[in-house]
């Protein structure tokens, strides 16, 4: 697509064919230039000083803020909080609600299927108050079974943490039907929304979710902007994870009077140029209507189901509908590292992701010492597909298999 200039690069000699974007997206020159503008004409610290720079930048700063809580369906712009990226904001959950609402014998209730950013924080936050991680177990296929589920929602388990979508097996998890077990038992549920918000339209009222975290860099916008999605009330009652200037109202020495949500968990000087490369990004897959982002992933991930199916010792790892997954596929070869399906593909311009992609507990659960992704978004081709495959069965050959 001529609208982003890195598709344009030759690695080895080749054509660049990425297929890495759920590692991180690539970003349109429309994102690039935003963020240019921003510190050529307008950069200022924000929420500081009265002089016309700092006003301007203030007000593109939470105009962004508005705009991410309009593509996610929040009530208000108050309950989005900017952080580093979805790791921060799941921490932010962990260390500012976490700690203070759970004590011993309390469940936390996750998947194997977790990325490393939304299981290590709990198993902090447990090992520190007393409570007790436990997993649900996927089907075969890699989904949940909702009787399972509500059979393991106790009244024990007083938060449930899952992906909106796996980062290994594609599998689009039923958010919407676990939010709604919970919170019948009282408890909280915790979305990390990374692989969904840039694949289809997330609404966090339908869901019905306390809350829910995504990265910037995953959907067109720049790397260091994260967003913290959380109602309201429960933002009140949260800790913030980090104390400095811009996060209080008033400091006494003996005493501090911490800034209104969402200020108070945005401590310090923030990412402008990030939060404007992510409005720019909003503003992008808006125009290009996040229907259309899901019916050309639909088309494209079933055409590289399809194909790889084809290739004789090639394992297909999640759902067999492109229906029930997001645009990435991960598999396995037999007898061939992933690494080293990943190399031959590099030598011939092609960017794959190779090893456990942060999901050590699930692929220790399927007794995978490794996996091969491809993860496809709105630039991807069909004959891309085909180059991979070619190339796939081109590593068989050089690796003796």
């Amino acid at each position: 697509m001529n609208d982003f200039p890195i598709l344009d690069r030759k690695i080895n000699g080749k054509e660049l064919v990425y297929l890495d974007t759920a590692a991180t997206s690539q970003k349109p020159q429309q994102v690039i230039d935003a963020i240019s503008d921003y510190y050529r004409e307008h950069n200022a610290n924000v929420h500081r000083g009265v002089h016309t720079l700092g006003d301007e930048s203030t007000e593109i700063y939470e105009n962004a803020r508005k705009k991410v809580a309009g593509f996610i369906g929040a009530v208000s712009p108050s309950e989005i909080i900017f952080t580093k990226n979805a790791t921060d904001s799941l921490n932010i959950i962990a260390y500012g609600w976490g700690l203070k609402n759970l004590k011993k014998g309390d469940v936390v209730l996750t998947t194997v299927a977790e990325h490393n950013s939304n299981l290590l924080p709990w198993m902090f936050v447990c090992e520190s108050t007393g409570a007790k991680m436990e997993y649900l177990e996927l089907t075969p296929t890699g989904t949940l079974d909702l009787k399972t589920v509500e059979s393991k929602i106790t009244n024990r388990v007083k938060v449930v943490v899952i992906s909106h979508a796996s980062n290994v097996l594609g599998t689009i998890f039923p958010v919407k039907e676990i939010s709604s077990i919970a919170g019948e038992m009282g408890a909280v549920t915790i979305i990390d929304g990374s692989q969904a918000v840039p694949h289809f339209k997330v609404n966090v009222q339908s869901i019905g979710c306390d809350f829910y975290a995504f990265s910037g860099h995953k959907m067109l916008g720049p790397m260091g902007i994260g967003v913290l999605w959380a109602r309201k009330e429960l933002l009140g009652k949260m800790t913030p994870l980090r104390y400095g200037g811009g996060m209080v109202l008033d400091v006494a020495r003996d005493s501090y009077e911490l800034a209104e949500v969402p200020g108070c968990f945005e401590g310090g000087t923030p990412d402008v140029a990030g939060a404007v490369g992510l409005a720019s990004a909003v503003d992008y897959l808006q125009n290009y209507g996040m229907d259309n982002v899901r019916k050309h992933e639909l088309e494209i991930t079933q055409y590289a189901l399809d194909k790889l199916e084809e290739v004789k010792g090639l394992k297909i790892l999640g759902p067999e509908n492109a229906e029930n997954r997001t645009g990435l596929i991960t598999f396995v070869i037999d007898g061939i590292h992933s690494h080293d399906v990943a190399s031959v593909l590099d030598s011939e311009g092609i960017a794959v992701r190779s090893g456990m992609h942060c999901a050590m507990t699930l692929h220790k659960t399927m007794h995978l010492p490794a996996s091969t992704r491809a993860s496809f978004y709105i630039y991807t081709t069909k004959r891309e597909i085909d180059k991979m495959v070619e190339v796939i069965k081109k590593a068989q050959e050089i690796l003796g298999r």
